[in-house]
């Protein structure tokens, strides 16, 4: 990577008004005379969605030079193997591949008269603000190659990240770590002790670095500058002015902590006396299995880095607002005019988060009938129809304006999700709810008999199934109180959720792979090469210009987190045999069996659409087959194959964040270590202090509303897998559900047949797993989650981002963040003045979403059980499965 160095250049011409002096770039053809006009400069830096003041003067040298100093070529070689390795890429603007396009075919057909000649396919395949403008084909091709070759082919990842790297700035420093920690135990305690209230509050990480910049700013401003050693290693209290490096590695270490706190609900589980009152589940049992559990995730996550950290396509594009507000905290900020708007990219932040912050209590407490804004069912609140269908709390959510609230429509993420995923996704929704409604009107498998779209499993009365009803004093399965109770039955919407896991296993493996082969073939080869020569670096066989400026780094070898997730594994063993869990020892290798399946088609799906799924539906079946009628094997077990995927996906992300901000290796590996083992003591702590501390923990009256959730969700998954096992409730219930895995598998082959032999202009968007993946998202949610946010998602992801590119380029991300946190600070606020004491707004608009069928009252379901076969649907009692 070249040096910067104090030369002053300037980039455009010395007589222009707006020109501007910045450091220069040392290049080895430092004497080349620049060859771009004035007018090719302006459009350059448009092209690379810059402006000239907004602390981008580096990168505009940057960028110029090294498209000044690219030959010809060079520039149009690269141009076509990029079409060929990137032609099927969806996050590319599809204008960006169809000028890249041009211009390679307008170079073939101009390759006897020379580079320099103008066609009229490429005089104007740049946005220019002066269409007089004429462009040379050389011009245009080394235009593209450059911000290709020495930047990011994604606008979204050009708006937030530098072309080069200054290493000097500072990192890993002391503050750092006392800052990030700091907050580590602070967000642990309140998370983890309000974790288990219904509704929940916690404080995320967007919240967090807000709070972490200000700390960095006044530690830089209020600190001595004094320093010390320790093994020769010099600590500086204050090293300077609090960097965008110190603070996007302080916001990880937080980040850290929150995916940590995954396992706590099996703990509860198993100690609190209303589920297994497991009292054996003592400190060194809960040390054991939460290191473990959190660590092996870690393991795979260092593997996985050449297969989603390393490949310029696993974009990540959920971690891009982050990066954003990072930069626009820390960053200096100019007032400049995008498209009409003046304010800094800073203030715009807080004016949207101070905004947000505000309206966020009309929803939130003054008028919540605009949260969940069920208009249609207040024309007729007890007609069943309108609430089954338009419903927003019961029913389907077929509703045009469903939410004027941002904390519903962010579901989606709008203004991060690439647009045409989230379309995808609503398809799929869409279909899901059909298939839904149909199913239910239809009266299959007794699902008229039950609410349409619930999440809770019910009797043969359409009662709440009381898994207490079928456990012996023992807690084990009591076959006699089964024939007398009877099997579990499940709503509509969730058995096209179970069908819709079921499918989705096969067809994403077999799809995912067929699709990427040549990007996973790669990654396995570089993995071998990394094995067979530990000397190599492990950077070797990836060309992304992010990459490329990481590799001057001390890297961290592959066999460190082959050493994590050994360790981790050896303690997982250890918990099962010194402890009385009754779960064979084969059963984590299992777990480790079903992740290394799936991890890597699963972690590069997230990695270029934010969508993703969990492993907790097939390691369930699987299980309730393999060990039946142990509720606590299911119970660890599926905590070890769900948190490897969510605890490696989730540290996976923060290597991508710490690679686009280009933080050193081993300062992330150093820095996640310390946090998860910190925050893993922290939430055991949290979890001994409530089991001592309150009374009547998760008992579904307790009085301050500490009735676990989370936990009680865990417990009755197993009970109803672990103990009922798959084998009664599908066998015997619903034996056609078996068969959407053999349906998923199969619809692979037409969906290749699609993405390969349809035109690219319609192929390209196509993301048949995204697609499937809609149909899981029900039980309780449905489509009014799910609408607002796809209008959203249009305008700014699709509308904005095409036609208003700078303004989109400088705002979008900063307006996404403020609008998240804002909401965030509101009801953590709201949480601690007003719902904490129980006070109440009664009047009509905090009372019209909630009345007739929608809002829990009246007729459940289509049919009553009462006027079925003698008086109770399903199989016969004496015939229970």
């Amino acid at each position: 990577m070249d040096k910067l160095d104090k030369t002053k250049v300037s980039v455009l011409d010395d007589n222009k008004d707006d020109d501007f002096n910045i450091q220069g770039i040392n290049e080895s053809d430092s004497t080349k005379e620049m060859k771009f006009t004035i007018e090719q400069k302006e459009i350059f830096i448009e092209r690379l969605g810059y402006s000239k003041l907004e602390g981008n003067q580096d990168n505009i040298v940057y960028m110029i030079t090294k498209a000044e100093n690219l030959t010809f070529e060079i520039a149009l070689d690269f141009l076509k193997s990029f079409l060929d390795e990137y032609v099927d890429d969806f996050n590319i603007p599809e204008t960006t591949l169809e000028l890249i396009q041009i211009l390679v075919n307008s170079s073939s057909l101009n390759e006897k008269s020379g580079p320099e000649t103008a066609t009229s396919s490429t005089e104007t395949s740049l946005e220019s603000n002066d269409k007089n403008i004429a462009f040379n084909l050389e011009f245009q091709v080394r235009v593209e190659a450059a911000i290709i070759m020495y930047h990011s082919p994604y606008p979204e990842v050009r708006a937030v990240t530098d072309p080069f790297d200054d290493p000097s700035i500072p990192c890993e420093t002391l503050r750092v770590y006392v800052l990030g920690f700091f907050w580590v135990v602070v967000g642990g305690v309140i998370n983890g002790y309000l974790s288990n209230r219904q509704p929940s509050i916690s404080i995320g990480t967007t919240v967090a670095q807000l709070f972490i910049y200000p700390c960095g700013y006044i530690w830089s401003v209020l600190s001595p500058k004094w320093s010390f050693k320790i093994f020769d290693i010099l600590i500086e209290i204050n090293p300077g002015p609090w960097s965008y490096k110190e603070q996007t590695l302080a916001t990880i270490i937080y980040s850290v902590s929150e995916g940590t706190a995954n396992i706590k609900s099996n703990i509860y589980a198993q100690r609190v006396s209303v589920f297994y009152n497991n009292q054996w589940a003592n400190w060194g049992y809960q040390i054991l299995f939460a290191v473990s559990v959190n660590f092996l995730g870690f393991g795979f996550a260092g593997i996985l880095r050449k297969f989603v950290v390393y490949p310029c396509k696993a974009v990540w594009p959920g971690i891009l607002p982050t990066l954003a507000l990072q930069r626009a905290l820390v960053q200096p900020n100019a007032h400049e005019k995008i498209n009409g708007w003046t304010i800094s990219k800073f203030i715009f932040f807080f004016v949207i988060l101070s905004g947000s912050f505000v309206y966020f209590w009309v929803p939130g407490f003054l008028f919540k009938s605009i949260s969940i804004f069920n208009w249609m069912t207040w024309i007729a609140p007890n007609n069943f129809p309108l609430a089954a269908i338009t419903g927003s709390l019961f029913g389907m959510g077929i509703n045009p304006m469903p939410t004027f609230d941002w904390n519903i429509i962010g579901v989606i993420s709008p203004m991060v999700t690439p647009f045409y995923t989230n379309l995808n996704m609503y398809v799929g929704v869409v279909l899901g709810t059909l298939t839904i409604i149909g199913i239910y009107w239809k009266n299959l498998y007794w699902t008229s008999y039950l609410p349409m779209n619930s999440n809770s499993i019910f009797n043969n009365l359409g009662q709440p199934y009381d898994v207490q009803r079928i456990l012996g004093s023992n807690k084990l399965f009591s076959q006699e109180k089964y024939e007398r109770y009877g099997p579990p039955f499940y709503s509509a919407g969730l058995l096209v959720l179970y069908g819709a896991h079921f499918a989705i296993y096969p067809f994403s493996f077999v799809y995912e792979i067929a699709i990427r082969w040549k990007d996973i073939v790669n990654s396995f080869k570089q993995l071998y090469l990394s094995i067979r020569h530990p000397s190599r670096s492990t950077f070797n066989g990836f060309n992304d210009p992010q990459t490329n400026m990481m590799s001057r780094y001390n890297e961290v070898p592959d066999w460190y987190f082959l050493v994590v997730l050994i360790l981790s594994v050896v303690l997982a063993i250890v918990c099962f045999v010194i402890y009385p869990t009754g779960t064979p020892v084969w059963s984590i290798f299992f777990a480790i069996g079903i992740s290394l399946i799936f991890l890597i088609p699963i972690t590069i799906l997230a990695s270029t659409t934010t969508f993703s799924f969990g492993l907790n539906v097939i390691v369930e079946i699987i299980l309730g087959y393999i060990i039946p009628g142990n509720p606590q094997a299911m119970l660890l077990v599926k905590a070890y194959g769900t948190n490897i995927n969510s605890q490696a996906s989730s540290y996976i992300s923060d290597l991508k964040l710490a690679h686009y901000a280009k933080i050193p290796p081993r300062a992330i590996f150093r820095a996640q270590i310390a946090s998860a083992l910190i925050s893993t003591f922290i939430g055991l702590v949290m979890i001994n202090v409530q089991l001592s501390s309150i009374s009547d923990l998760c008992e579904t009256h307790q009085k301050d509303r500490f009735t676990c959730p989370g936990p009680r969700a865990i417990f009755v998954s197993s009970v109803t897998w672990g103990v009922i096992g798959p084998q009664k409730v599908f066998n015997g219930l619903y034996p056609n559900l078996k068969w959407t895995f053999l349906i998923g598998f199969l619809l692979v082959f037409p969906a290749l047949l699609t993405k390969w032999y349809l035109p690219k202009s319609y192929s390209r968007h196509f993301q048949p797993t995204v697609v499937m993946g809609g149909f899981t998202k029900f039980a309780p949610y449905n489509l009014s989650y799910y609408t607002a946010g796809m209008y959203v998602s249009w305008l700014f992801m699709s509308y904005v981002k095409k036609r208003y590119t700078s303004w989109w380029i400088k705002y979008n991300y900063i307006l996404s963040c403020g609008l998240d946190a804002g909401v965030a600070l509101s009801a953590i606020v709201i949480f601690g003045a007003v719902y904490k004491d129980n006070l109440k707004l009664s009047w009509w608009g905090n009372k019209v979403y909630l009345q007739g069928i929608d809002g829990g009252n009246g007729q459940r379901s289509l049919l009553k059980s009462d006027a079925a076969p003698e008086g109770y649907f399903g199989p016969r009692i004496g015939s229970f499965p």
